[in-house]
């Protein structure tokens, strides 16, 4: 099973918070990232044109935006001997610096094939407090702070690194191919339903302790599924383009979006059904999916609908549990699911929310439940707020044991 580093992907990154003359064409006829001249000693003293993404990262996963362009780097003042350098980074221009503010956060970084990643992250998001926490940079202001990817600084790609390269688009180059002979065997040539792909990676994962680690175990259960789905997803998707699609354009288009919607959706399912089986190993009561006011379906009603639906059984019993493997501005979704139940908890596995976000949870009486891993991701404010999965599950048998439900 091959495992990452960071180093592996940038090998350092520039960043600071853009200024006016950097995003305004009205302002300025520059098309240049300035006051960079520190990070020559990353991406050296020579003029050089790199080859470039850059990608636009706004409120939420709807307002993304990415584009490929060369960006030159030089010297300004390399025909002016008697003056100190000043390099300068050109940039064409692009839908993603036309959607960039003052104030936004500018992360440049070197790739491990020289080439350059420019990533806007609009100010105040949680896309914002995610590549903060990825490249831990402190104190950003108007000037570049420059950071190299080496031994000190590297750190293995866990579970919180490859969600956030995820929303990049920067594909991990991780896999477990000692276990594909054992998925072609267990499934044969096409994916099994979530349910029985999320029980064939708690088997094959090995021991784990159930009652007195879930947080540890959920995330390894996780990681482990994620690793085999990739596995076997390079091997069906390298099948199938072996067969080649006879130039129908419509059947490749078809082929690649189900190959992007199996990926969106499988996460999520995966997360539940982890969770499910730790319900049932702890012994709790509960239901799942099922229908209560308006239509809605929380994903868990503890200690079960039936004890819900009973209005003689006090709500103060009762907790509901939302399940988004990703938030952003969708945790808003489970404020109207289950009215009886005024304080609400959500389990999420999105690293480095936004301090505004949670704030705004807290202001609408909702919990976030966050795996113990990822507490350090959050800011120290935060963590004193954030409960993780253990400490859920004991509020839940506290809850359940008061009302005789145990």
């Amino acid at each position: 099973m091959t495992k990452g580093l960071l180093s592996n992907y940038f090998k350092g990154v520039a960043a600071k918070y853009l200024s006016v003359v950097e995003t305004r064409p009205n302002k300025s006829n520059q098309h240049e990232f300035n006051g960079i001249n520190s990070f020559r000693e990353i991406l050296g003293e020579s003029e050089h044109k790199f080859p470039g993404k850059l990608v636009y990262l706004g409120s939420d996963e709807s307002d993304i935006l990415s584009s490929k362009s060369d960006l030159t780097w030089y010297d300004s003042r390399q025909n002016q001997p008697k003056r100190s350098a000043e390099y300068r980074l050109y940039f064409q221009t692009n839908v993603v610096m036309e959607q960039a503010e003052p104030g936004d956060l500018l992360i440049i970084g070197l790739r491990s094939d020289d080439s350059l990643f420019v990533i806007i992250a609009k100010a105040n998001t949680t896309f914002e407090s995610q590549l903060l926490w990825l490249f831990a940079l402190e104190n950003i202001g108007s000037k570049f702070n420059i950071k190299r990817i080496e031994d000190k600084s590297d750190i293995s790609l866990n579970f919180a690194i490859r969600y956030i390269f995820d929303e990049l688009g920067i594909e991990v180059k991780e896999d477990a191919e000692e276990l594909l002979d054992l998925l072609i065997k267990e499934f044969g040539n096409g994916f099994p339903t979530t349910r029985q792909f999320s029980a064939f990676a708690r088997k094959t994962f090995g021991e784990t302790d159930i009652l007195r680690k879930p947080d540890d175990t959920l995330v390894n259960w996780i990681d482990h599924e994620e690793m085999l789905f990739r596995t076997f997803e390079k091997h069906l998707v390298g099948e199938r383009l072996k067969t080649g699609f006879a130039n129908d354009v419509d059947e490749f288009i078809s082929f690649s979006l189900s190959v992007q919607n199996r990926r969106k959706s499988r996460a999520g399912y995966a997360l539940e059904n982890h969770l499910e089986f730790i319900f049932k190993e702890q012994k709790l009561r509960y239901s799942r999916g099922e229908v209560t006011e308006h239509r809605a379906k929380p994903d868990f009603i503890f200690p079960g609908i039936s004890y819900y639906r009973d209005t003689k059984f006090s709500a103060d019993f009762l907790t509901m549990l939302g399940v988004k493997s990703t938030c952003k501005d969708r945790w808003r979704q489970v404020l109207s699911e289950a009215t009886r139940i005024e304080n609400k908890h959500l389990f999420t596995l999105e690293p480095a929310i936004s301090n505004n976000q949670t704030e705004e949870m807290k202001s609408n009486k909702l919990q976030l439940v966050i795996p113990s891993e990822l507490h350090s991701t959050y800011l120290q404010n935060q963590r004193e707020w954030l409960i993780d999965l253990a400490s859920f599950l004991d509020i839940v048998k506290n809850r359940q044991t008061a009302s005789s439900v145990l």
